[in-house]
């Protein structure tokens, strides 16, 4: 039997303009070429994740500064990219100065029209959808840009159904002209193209792994069990495969000792110097680790994942939750559910 292939990779384009400056520009760069990687490495679970390929493209191939300084380097130019295109984005750009003359872009803007005739997905964060309203993409749409710029937009624009009291406006054929708010949005609009050609499970991983989303309560709510500790303790690793399967037993700790065969204090000593943890914390890791993913992907009731992941007391749950987390269930909820993109037909 021939072995799976993985699936073709997101085709991403980044299109950098003398105006772009380089922070969301680079942080789109990163965080997709995170995608179907980096949980694997922390976590050590395998992915079968579509990866995403990401390259920046300009007028030409040559590196030149940025209007804050540092250097954008292109992958290619315009002319070099073409063939089938999933994404293209616009990220923000100076425009300090004023619009100027729109007619500036033309090259780039006949460049994306092409790629969004071809049906690819296009999209641009903060004042980079003037770009988009210049090549006539968001006449009669719906659309966002900076709140500093609506003035502008409106007065250069105002075929555009403009609404820049919202950080993200899905819009056009398809829904696949994305317009994204203030240059922070870039996160926004990052997730929500993750969990639209990825998967949504995909989408919060890389929310957590970026820690992306409210950060008032600080890092725990992002945080996870993580890549098991290596060690060659074989009663040790048998324990830990059969609680990854057995979590919602009754006294797991007393049934991982029975299993392992070996006296319970002997068991408590190997378990900790092999994995760092005691096996009853060891247990509620796994547990809440299972309680965030159904928080994350389903519907049910915080009650009911309690029971599910082993609890028969749910406010005990509830205490353990936010001890562990920082949040309550229905705040991990709903801070993860939007991390995820979850309304990806819709704008907010």
């Amino acid at each position: 039997m021939n072995a799976p292939t993985d699936p073709a990779p997101v085709e991403v384009l980044l299109l950098a303009l003398p105006e772009t400056t380089p922070t969301a520009l680079h942080a789109f760069l990163e965080v997709f070429s995170a995608v179907g990687v980096a949980w694997a490495q922390l976590t050590g679970q395998p992915s079968r994740v579509r990866r995403m390929r990401v390259r920046i493209v300009a007028r030409d191939a040559a590196p030149f500064a940025s209007p804050v300084g540092p250097v954008i380097s292109p992958d290619l130019a315009l002319a070099s990219a073409t063939g089938p295109v999933d994404v293209v984005l616009v990220t923000d750009l100076d425009l300090s100065g004023g619009l100027g003359d729109p007619s500036r872009w033309r090259p780039e803007a006949d460049w994306v029209q092409e790629h969004f005739a071809g049906g690819a997905t296009v999209g641009s964060v903060c004042t980079g959808s003037l770009l988009l309203a210049a090549a006539g993409l968001l006449d009669g749409c719906e659309a966002t840009t900076h709140w500093a710029a609506a003035d502008m937009m409106r007065a250069a624009f105002p075929a555009v159904r403009l609404h820049p009291d919202r950080m993200l406006c899905a819009s056009g054929p398809g829904q696949r002209l994305v317009t994204s708010g203030g240059p922070g949005s870039w996160e926004d609009l990052a997730l929500h193209l993750i969990a639209r050609f990825c998967e949504t499970e995909e989408a919060v991983r890389i929310a957590r792994l970026f820690v992306m989303g409210d950060r008032s309560r600080g890092q725990l709510p992002f945080s996870l069990l993580g890549r098991p500790r290596p060690h060659t303790d074989a009663v040790v690793a048998a324990a830990q495969e059969w609680i990854a399967l057995n979590y919602t037993v009754k006294s797991p700790v007393s049934a991982m000792v029975a299993h392992s065969g070996l006296a319970e204090r002997t068991f408590k000593r190997r378990f900790r110097a092999a994995t760092g943890y005691a096996p009853v914390d060891y247990v509620q890791a796994v547990r809440i680790e299972e309680a965030k993913h159904l928080l994350e992907t389903t519907d049910t009731a915080s009650d009911a994942i309690a029971f599910d992941v082993g609890y028969d007391d749910p406010s005990f749950f509830l205490r353990l939750f936010c001890r562990k987390t920082g949040v309550t269930p229905a705040t991990y909820r709903r801070q993860f559910t939007r991390a995820a993109g979850a309304r990806t037909s819709s704008s907010w």
